[in-house]
């Protein structure tokens, strides 16, 4: 069983659209090899939904969700996961506060995806559609791999 993580500041937005993108990816797969969750890198939002324009996003592009509630990565999160997938250099800073990286483990959501470089927090952009097609590609190729 292959399990990822993906990480982004608050758990509201990119982490937990990846999370249910990727969910939405392996159903239609009919993939069970595959755990996937989501969690922040601040506390900032913690026990939060998904952020309202995120789902209607989400909604916008016939991806199912459930409730959720933001939860900041853990140490044991870190043991438990094969890979972690972080949205911008931020996340990788305060991802290395956090967690003893001695798996080397922690790579960046495009890291098979060349012509992407970072995924931009819609918080303060507004471009919640640009960010779905990102992660698509992105989990996309992280699940080809």
């Amino acid at each position: 069983m292959r399990k990822i993580i993906f990480v982004c500041h608050g758990n509201i937005c990119r982490s937990v659209a990846a999370e249910f993108i990727a969910k939405h990816l392996l159903k239609e797969k009919n993939d069970q090899q595959i755990t996937v969750i989501s969690r922040a890198t601040s506390r900032e939002e913690i026990g939060n939904d998904i952020y309202p324009p995120m789902k209607k996003a989400l909604h916008r592009h016939g991806i199912e969700f459930s409730p959720h509630e933001a939860k900041q990565i853990t140490q044991k999160d870190y043991e438990w996961a094969d890979e972690i997938y972080y949205m911008d250099q931020n996340n990788l800073n305060y991802l290395s506060y956090l967690l003893d990286n001695h798996k080397k483990i922690i790579y960046p959501i495009s890291k098979f995806t060349p012509d992407i470089n970072e995924i931009d927090d819609p918080w303060y952009t507004g471009e919640y559609d640009i960010v779905i097609h990102q992660l698509q590609e992105c989990i996309a190729d992280i699940l080809k791999k």
